[in-house]
């Protein structure tokens, strides 16, 4: 299995483990990745036994913020643009006074409204942004009613690909906000395809701003040399965590300007106010700590 497929496989059994899907869920969305049922009835069977074995986690105390983290969105307009197997499509969102632009990444079930809202955030904070569809040449995000299989349509593509597509997104920006500098954020498997953008040599960027994302297995940043990068991290999220200090050694390797922070008490997709494991307080300091970083590294 690849290593993107890897990921997106322990995505799966994390959520079983965490108790957000079922086992007949997991075994399904499992199949659609790949895994067949001797492999993937042992993993889940796992998860059974060190359910039996931990204390459960003391609830969380409630929080005193609420709903999304950031301003109101901007509007956010669908567009295409050129890619380089025919056209991409994505979510526009412009500022009316840009500071830079930022192309935004999407989690594992493709560019969703969520996603759609952070780009229009990030533009009514001052940065135009454009949030790509990495399943484009599939029809787009749209065309699947099941998240599971827009899922498993980003496993089955070339991951070569989706590097040429983010970087046609770099191009759409640069074209539609001439004279301003230009980062990256994503979120999940977006932060980890911000990562890999990076590790490719991708020069433009000058600010990158990775969300939980897996840092890859030997992977150089020094192809990104202009790249301030603010790596996002969340205590309890033990899976991606395990490449943390990777990533950092690579981004001191490379001499980058860098910062990473973990959230206490927080798990994978803590910013993401439509699911589970969203956390108000924890996501609105994110984004402050996001939008200060952009202040400092885009122009």
């Amino acid at each position: 299995m690849s290593e993107l497929g890897e990921y997106l496989s322990s995505e799966v059994v994390v959520d079983y483990a965490d108790g957000l899907i079922s086992r007949r869920e997991a075994l399904r969305r499992l199949g659609l990745l790949g895994v067949g049922a001797a492999v993937a009835t042992p993993l889940l069977a796992a998860c059974d036994a060190q359910r039996g074995t931990t204390t459960p986690p003391q609830a969380a105390p409630t929080p005193t913020i609420t709903g999304p983290a950031g301003p109101s969105p901007a509007p956010t307009t669908p567009i295409t643009f050129p890619g380089p197997n025919g056209q991409l499509q994505g979510r526009w969102a412009a500022a009316p006074t840009p500071k830079g632009s930022m192309l935004v990444v999407h989690e594992n079930k493709g560019l969703t409204e969520h996603i759609a809202s952070i780009a229009g955030r990030l533009a009514a904070a001052g940065w135009s942004a454009l949030a790509i569809d990495l399943l484009s040449e599939e029809g787009g995000t749209a065309t699947f009613t099941d998240p599971a299989q827009a899922t498993a349509a980003l496993n089955a593509a070339p991951p070569a690909r989706f590097i040429a597509d983010m970087r046609a997104g770099i191009d759409e920006l640069l074209r539609r906000n001439p004279g301003h500098t230009v980062g990256a954020t994503g979120f999940c498997f977006g932060g980890g395809m911000v990562w890999s953008l990076l590790a490719a040599g991708e020069p433009r960027l000058s600010a990158a701003v990775p969300f939980y994302g897996p840092f890859p297995a030997d992977a150089s940043l020094s192809g990104s040399p202009q790249a301030a990068v603010l790596g996002v991290y969340a205590q309890l999220d033990d899976r991606v965590n395990a490449s943390r200090d990777a990533a950092r050694d690579a981004l001191r390797k490379a001499g980058l300007t860098y910062e990473i922070v973990t959230y206490p008490d927080v798990n994978h997709a803590f910013f993401n106010d439509t699911g589970a494991r969203y956390n108000a307080p924890a996501a609105a300091q994110a984004w402050t700590k996001l939008t200060t970083w952009l202040t400092d590294h885009l122009t």
